[in-house]
């Protein structure tokens, strides 16, 4: 992300989806997410750092549970301590004051975001469903392996097998960004932001929503 960028960012948990109606009462399928409440727990300036960022924390945990340098970091920031932390580099971080609250009122209708999340877990999968392979024919021909990956290319030539191959093995549980996501509406009251379509992660999962780094061609 280009560093002059001025971004705007939240944490929040995906609560779950449902449907809105449109002018034209058509269906929207959209993302409920709560957005905040979030404080800033430091700020980064080029002249200490070598950038400009600003650290948000979201969620409540018990004093004793946190660390004794996180509980230092905390009180340094006059606030209490928060589960989950996150730095945004924007260009004007400077703006932010230690302590601060970010809530919903960030983003607004119809705005574009990107949405960041940790994928559900799959567990171990082949590679049909890890990676979309076609899989063997189904001909009368073909030993009972239909579902499986054929050749790796560990033959003489190149007698190895390349780094990288798509194998199967264990899916999910990755970091993942869907991009150029619309917001149909915020209830700041409530802490809620509803976004077009789906996102990352499972229930109750940690998101982050930020500003979109893409322009969204018409």
């Amino acid at each position: 992300m280009n560093a002059n960028r001025k971004v705007k960012g939240i944490l929040g948990r995906k609560l779950g989806m449902t449907q809105l109606w449109d002018d034209n009462n058509r269906v929207i399928p959209v993302t409920v997410i709560e957005a905040g409440p979030c404080v800033v727990t430091q700020v980064r300036t080029p002249e200490r750092d070598g950038y400009a960022a600003v650290q948000l924390g979201f969620g409540a945990i018990k004093a004793k549970a946190v660390t004794k340098p996180a509980q230092g970091h905390f009180e340094k920031a006059e606030v209490t301590p928060r589960r989950h932390l996150m730095e945004l580099r924007t260009s004007d971080a400077a703006e932010y004051e230690l302590g601060k609250e970010i809530d919903a009122s960030t983003f607004e209708t119809g705005e574009v975001v990107d949405v960041i999340g940790i994928t559900k877990g799959k567990g171990t999968a082949g590679v049909m469903k890890r990676h979309g392979f076609k899989g063997l024919g189904a001909g009368h021909g073909v030993h009972r392996k239909h579902r499986s990956p054929g050749s790796i290319g560990e033959c003489s030539t190149p007698s190895r097998i390349f780094k990288g191959m798509r194998m199967a093995g264990h899916m999910g549980v990755e970091r993942q960004t869907t991009q150029n996501l619309t917001v149909a509406r915020v209830d700041v009251e409530h802490n809620l932001i509803l976004v077009k379509g789906a996102i990352p992660g499972p229930k109750e999962g940690l998101v982050v929503v930020r500003s979109a780094v893409k322009k969204v061609v018409a």
